[in-house]
């Protein structure tokens, strides 16, 4: 399958996998959990079901493995890090707006998109 196709399927996977990790996140606040966490909880939401729906849809593999789940563990580990870190400084660094929580969770999310696609397309679920 080309890069392109893949990338395709990965942005709709990502979409319905962000919808999972905003609703989450902001079904949290709601119930007053701390900002992080439910950023934190959020993430663990959408990350989970990425990782099912892009194994089977967008890089077509059924073999899981202790290696490629060991390792998209260990990319959502650190993505997890980055996401949550851009999303507290962006949080900080945003002027007040009714907009500042979406603002930050969007350009937090995107960072981590283009990491993992980078790194699922050419580590994990590379072509072996």
């Amino acid at each position: 399958m080309s890069a392109f196709s893949q990338l395709l399927r990965f942005v709709a996977v990502g979409g319905f996998s962000a919808l999972i990790d905003y609703g989450s996140y902001q079904g949290l606040l709601a119930l007053g959990l701390w900002v992080h966490a439910a950023k934190a909880l959020g993430f663990v939401a959408g990350t989970t079901t990425a990782y099912f729906l892009n194994r089977k849809f967008t890089f077509q593999t059924t073999q899981g493995g202790a290696g490629r789940i060991g390792g998209f563990v260990l990319l959502y580990g650190v993505t997890f890090f980055v996401n949550v870190g851009v999303n507290a400084l962006f949080l900080a660094v945003l002027p007040e707006s009714f907009l500042k929580i979406t603002l930050a969770w969007v350009i937090a999310q995107g960072t981590a998109t283009a990491i993992n696609f980078v790194m699922l397309r050419m580590v994990i679920f590379k072509q072996r």
